[in-house]
């Protein structure tokens, strides 16, 4: 072997750890998710629950991970508007969401099972969509559309009004409502009502200028969008609600499935771990919500169940028109009506 051949092995043999160090470093180096959400900023431990979930999702899977994931979070819709929010998921240009569902009800017709009106009437029965025939075909709906749910998030909610207390049918007649989705806008118009199709991040400024006179939404959202400083009167999603809405953590299928193993195992198991707090804290805020406004001088008043069967009468014919979308809306409202 002659002396530049020696020279040259040699060169590559020392340069070799050096390399192999470079290579372990970057594999070590954290990756770093974004998680949007149009809810309020607060703390861990303070705030509007949602913003919440998200930052104890975020700390417990940088534990669990070791440090291999990070997220930066942005509330207020700060990072993509609400919205679009949906769309960036499935086109993996955003990496997590806490969305209401039916807000891509536009997009993918199947979504709008998140608020259809009444079909959900209760915590008991959200709670047992995850592992019923249900939750799997939608959870496999949305695969197909490059969603993953994390966290399955349910909320009751309940009417804000600037003028009169929306109770019954007859009280939405001639009235601007907002229902939260294209099905639950449906029953306001056959029950005599002109609707506004708006972000619950928009209610505010909508109902201060008077282009909306009420405003269904969760608890949650009526307490941390400050909506008792613009109403009169709150019907309560306290006990009984044809209004619930399916509000999950998502993640975009594309940055899901880069993922090692060990970083999927340890997003779905904290994101299932949180459903509990979840729960606990809308049901709290249910209760809250009405304590809330009658501080600020509004009239709360709750459903009782021949109110309940009014609005379950007029949302028949919605249900109906869902299944009529496609086929996969159809087997969902069917599996749907199983835990009823």
């Amino acid at each position: 072997m002659n002396l530049s051949r020696r020279r040259l092995i040699a060169g590559a043999l020392a340069a070799l750890p050096a390399a192999v160090a470079g290579t372990r470093a970057a594999a070590q180096a954290p990756i770093t998710l974004k998680i949007s959400h149009q809810f309020p900023g607060g703390t861990i431990d303070s705030g509007d629950f949602r913003d919440r979930l998200v930052r104890k999702f975020a700390a417990e899977v940088e534990k669990r991970t070791n440090g291999a994931l990070k997220f930066d979070i942005y509330p207020n819709s700060s990072l993509v508007k609400t919205v679009p929010q949906f769309s960036a998921l499935r086109r993996g240009a955003l990496d997590l969401s806490l969305y209401p569902l039916s807000y891509a009800g536009g997009e993918v017709p199947e979504t709008n099972i998140g608020l259809l009106p009444a079909l959900v009437p209760s915590y008991e029965v959200g709670s047992k969509w995850k592992n019923a025939e249900v939750g799997k075909f939608l959870s496999q709906v949305l695969a197909d559309k490059g969603i993953i749910i994390v966290t399955w998030v349910w909320q009751a909610g309940g009417v804000a009004s600037r003028t009169k207390p929306l109770v019954t049918p007859d009280d939405a007649k001639g009235m601007k409502v907002r229902g939260g989705s294209r099905e639950m806008d449906m029953m306001f118009k056959d029950a005599g009502s002109s609707v506004l199709s708006l972000p619950s991040n928009e209610i505010y400024a909508a109902m201060q200028t008077g282009a909306m006179d009420a405003a269904l939404t969760s608890s949650t959202s009526l307490i941390s969008f400050r909506l008792e400083e613009v109403s009169k009167a709150l019907t309560s999603g306290r006990g009984k609600s044809y209004w619930f809405m399916f509000e999950p953590l998502l993640m975009s299928k594309q940055v899901f499935d880069k993922l090692a193993k060990p970083q999927q195992d340890a997003i779905i198991a904290v994101g299932a771990e949180l459903e509990n707090f979840a729960v606990d804290s809308a049901k709290a805020d249910d209760a809250a919500v009405a304590s809330v406004y009658a501080k600020a001088g509004a009239k709360v008043v709750d459903l009782d169940d021949a109110a309940l069967a009014k609005w379950q009468a007029l949302a028949k014919p919605v249900w109906k028109d869902y299944a009529d979308k496609n086929e996969n809306c159809a087997k969902l409202l069917s599996l749907a009506q199983k835990l009823l």
